[in-house]
């Protein structure tokens, strides 16, 4: 048996111990022999998931324990929070992603202004005609020009003012270059006033002077219109007799019906298809 290194310095010599002495020794020495190997340099079994920490104090560890009791892993019913891209994602540019769904009432009632409109075609003369000593041309882009609602003046017909008379505020009409070089629907305007008295028919300086109308029982009537949109393309008078042919979309049109009246009817179905034509052409 190897000899142990004793941490006592050495006694000095003296006298030999009797022989119970001896046995005394003797027992005590095969109990240390016996006994586990315990040295400074041994460390004591603590928690081995604090040995990296070299310099972790008793305080330190007693903190750490207590901090781990408190924490509870995340089990199946429970659930970490929303990582950062399941979150919705912000406008970009200031462009909005959708816009809310327009509700029932608004449909509706949006419904109902499309059933309620009417739709007209007025004409127009865009090139120079001397009519009773005054220049009567009046086209699109002097329409597009004007600040003030214009008055759609000068009718002297019977069917065509009757036309006037059942326009209402808010109808629409197709802007019709006549009696020119390239006839046909250039635009769009709006009514936005209903008739009332054309008393140019009583000025005998006016174009179209009427010496039988009077103002106290007026025959003739005006309404004001709005300049809305001109056709990049406009839609010439022989395609719009082509698209009347029979089994087209144009073939009850009453301006191809009744080709002398300046201002004539339009159903929703010929706007919608003579809108969408001007459309395909790059804008209406």
């Amino acid at each position: 048996m190897p000899k142990r290194k004793s941490t006592q310095a050495e006694l000095p010599a003296a006298a030999e111990p009797s022989p119970s002495r001896r046995r005394s020794l003797r027992l005590s020495e095969l109990e240390a022999e016996t006994a586990p190997e315990k040295t400074e340099e041994s460390e004591p079994e603590t928690e081995p998931e604090d040995e990296p920490l070299a310099k972790k104090t008793r305080s330190s560890r007693q903190t750490t324990a207590a901090t781990k009791a408190k924490v509870k892993p995340v089990g199946k019913k429970q659930q970490a929070p929303p990582a950062a891209a399941e979150l919705p994602k912000p406008a970009v540019n200031g462009k909005k992603s959708k816009k809310p769904a327009a509700s029932a009432a608004t449909k509706q009632d949006e419904a109902v202004a499309d059933e309620e409109r009417n739709y007209w075609l007025l004409k127009a003369e865009p090139e120079t005609r001397l009519e009773n000593g005054v220049d009567v041309r009046f086209s699109i882009d002097d329409l597009a020009a004007k600040k003030e609602p214009e008055p759609w003046d000068g009718i002297r017909n019977y069917v065509a003012r009757n036309n006037l008379r059942a326009m209402k505020k808010g109808d629409l009409a197709f802007f019709y270059h006549s009696n020119c070089k390239e006839p046909g629907i250039v635009g769009t305007m709006e009514i936005v006033a209903e008739h009332s008295p054309d008393l140019s028919a009583h000025d005998p300086k006016a174009p179209y002077y009427d010496a039988k109308s009077s103002p106290s029982d007026p025959k003739w009537s005006v309404v004001h219109v709005a300049f809305r949109s001109k056709f990049a393309s406009p839609i010439g008078l022989k395609e719009l007799r082509t698209m009347g042919a029979p089994g087209k979309p144009l073939e009850n049109m009453q301006m191809l019906k009744q080709s002398r009246l300046s201002v004539s009817k339009v159903n929703a179905a010929e706007w919608a298809y003579l809108i969408s034509v001007a459309e395909e052409r790059g804008g209406a």
